[in-house]
């Protein structure tokens, strides 16, 4: 495949402060909002200008079939709950190939809700796990440094 071909199939690879959590299906809500204030200027009716004042970050969901990661999850989140420390994460999302295509690192990662699989022989569906993380900041990483 060449470099330069957009990831059309991708997984995400999530690491915590270097420790590894796993592959992820599913990445939603990378992103952010820049806050503007509108200010009139006097004697121009015709001007409002637009001032950036803040940046809010949205929550990040990543979700995974139940697999042999999965206590990698339940024991990062184990450890937030018996001794809080904001950490940073790395998410790298990764071509069939395993290469990585594109890259985000994110600082003061906090989890906000891990929900488990619903089990039930009533449905054949896959057991998936879904992650939610909270953050203070998105740096993406230039990959033809690399």
């Amino acid at each position: 495949m060449d470099d330069t071909d957009p990831a059309v199939s991708v997984c995400f690879s999530v690491t915590v402060d270097s420790s590894p959590l796993g592959n992820f299906t599913s990445c939603e809500g990378l992103g952010l909002e820049i806050v503007l204030e509108q200010r009139e200027e006097g004697g121009n009716n015709g001007m409002v200008w637009q001032l950036p004042t803040r940046v809010k970050f949205s929550n990040i969901k990543l979700s995974r079939p139940v697999g042999k990661d999965s206590h990698l999850l339940s024991n990062w989140v184990n450890d937030v709950v018996n001794g809080f420390a904001p950490t940073t994460a790395k998410i790298a999302a990764m071509n069939t190939e395993g290469s990585v295509v594109a890259e985000w690192s994110l600082s003061g990662v906090v989890p906000v809700r891990w929900t488990g699989p619903s089990l039930t022989l009533d449905s054949p569906k896959v057991a998936t796990e879904t992650l939610e993380i909270a953050h203070c900041g998105i740096r993406g990483t230039d990959r033809s440094k690399s």
